[in-house]
């Protein structure tokens, strides 16, 4: 017997169902396999409920059709296009398409000690997410057509680009420096810029704002509010691409930051209107959240505090600006909270990942950078680039796409009778 367990060692790494790549870390590829399902199901569920929730009754199912078709359309074109725009090394503006269709990737190949198929489907997650982000800007009027347009359109155009540039060997971090753990600009800023332009050239609901337009399941919400929460570990932590000390970092700052965030906004406007609403306390919770996001790979629990309460005061302030001073009618307040959250973010970054500032010390600045001065104005760089570039992409997108379809909305009447019914045929519930 003893000489068979001599040659066991010898034995398995001869069966090719068992060897494995010499350089492939087991525990780095399971948490990255969970933070993956962790990060899909921030949309599929999370974020569709959460957004259901806050639309009237005919328009329900509207917005659970349209992340569910994003999430689909998203995959197909990371899947086709998109994912070798993004980290194929092309040049510092953009990918190549030598990684088109995966083309070359097989269950051996490599991302650094992860499967490369399990990156690829880990960043495909963040793809799927952020147009369907978009959605809760023009809910409740757009047509459905329009919707699979722009989403095609959109993500070679501006997500892969923006893309690249941060986390795919572009210029933002290779010249610049720029810090965005998790996707302060290519999620956040992105997302809420073109929906802030979207809400703009697609116009208000009819009625807004002088007809009140309640949430009409506020249970829903809140149960999409918590998915999306416990999601948001698998988006930040798993941003570590390994299991160890970054990742439990950021998962912490990332909880920090999600419970002083609701609890800010949730006491403004307990001072502010007389009672403390969960819609006030939900909403607060995705601006911490949104706003740790790019920081929550440099920051310390100090910072995240400091972080997620400037998320929710500025964050609700933003919001009562877009919907009641400027009268712009971005329905579920995306660019208040996930755009202005993502520019803050990444912004506070560039401060809290300091490490001389006491309690409030986060682990350094980006290779290079040697000052907080330095660092913010690199920080300063990718907000201001990610904002134009996003702006005056998405417009032209939102022009070819009306062009196609023959206009982005649904007409008066059409509205009125609500999207359930006039795109789908169907109702959200029969009581």
């Amino acid at each position: 017997m003893k000489p068979l367990l001599r040659t066991l060692p010898l034995a398995t790494l001869l069966l090719p169902s068992i060897a494995l790549a010499d350089d492939l870390n087991g525990a780095n590829t399971a948490w990255i396999l969970t933070a993956t399902a962790l990060v899909l199901f921030m949309t599929l569920p999370g974020l569709s409920l959460f957004y259901g929730g806050l639309v009237r009754t005919k328009n329900v199912l509207s917005v659970l059709m349209q992340c569910f078709a994003i999430a689909c359309i998203a995959s197909l074109i990371w899947f086709a296009f998109g994912y070798s725009l993004a980290f194929s090394e092309g040049n510092m503006i953009i990918g190549d398409l030598s990684k088109a269709f995966f083309n070359g990737m097989g269950k051996d190949s490599m991302s650094g000690d992860i499967p490369e198929p399990l990156f690829a489907m880990f960043q495909m997650t963040f793809v799927i997410i952020t147009p369907a982000l978009i959605v809760g800007a023009f809910a409740e009027r757009m047509k459905f057509s329009s919707v699979l347009i722009s989403t095609v359109l959109w993500i070679p155009l501006v997500y892969a680009p923006v893309c690249h540039w941060v986390w795919g060997g572009g210029w933002l971090a290779s010249q610049f420096g720029v810090l965005d753990f998790a996707g302060g600009t290519v999620v956040h800023i992105t997302a809420g810029v073109a929906a802030l332009v979207t809400a703009l050239m697609i116009g208000n609901r009819n009625g807004f704002p002088h007809t009140p337009m309640p949430p009409h399941n506020m249970t829903m919400t809140v149960t999409g509010a918590g998915m999306l929460w416990v999601g948001w570990f698998g988006f930040n932590a798993g941003s570590a691409l390994s299991a160890g000390g970054d990742a439990a970092m950021a998962m912490l700052v990332t909880h920090i930051s999600a419970a002083a965030g609701s609890l800010a906004w949730m006491t403004i406007e307990w001072l502010k209107f007389g009672k403390p609403s969960v819609l006030g306390i939900v909403t607060g919770m995705v601006a911490g959240l949104g706003t740790i996001t790019p920081a929550s790979g440099f920051v310390g629990p100090g910072g995240a505090l400091v972080i997620g309460i400037t998320a929710g005061v500025v964050c609700f302030y933003a919001t009562q600006l877009i919907k009641r001073k400027l009268v712009i009618d971005d329905s579920l307040d995306v660019f208040p909270v996930h755009g202005v959250g993502g520019i803050l973010g990444t912004m506070l970054a560039g401060v809290f990942a300091s490490t001389s500032i006491g309690a409030f010390s986060g682990h350094g600045f980006a290779d290079g950078i040697e000052t907080m001065g330095a660092q913010v104005w690199s920080q300063f760089v990718g907000v201001i680039t990610t904002i134009v570039f996003t702006a005056v992409m998405t417009y032209i997108i939102i022009k070819v796409t009306g062009w196609i379809t023959g206009g982005i909305r649904v007409d008066k009447d059409e509205e009125t009778q609500g999207l359930d019914l006039v795109l789908h045929d169907e109702a959200g519930y029969k009581l």
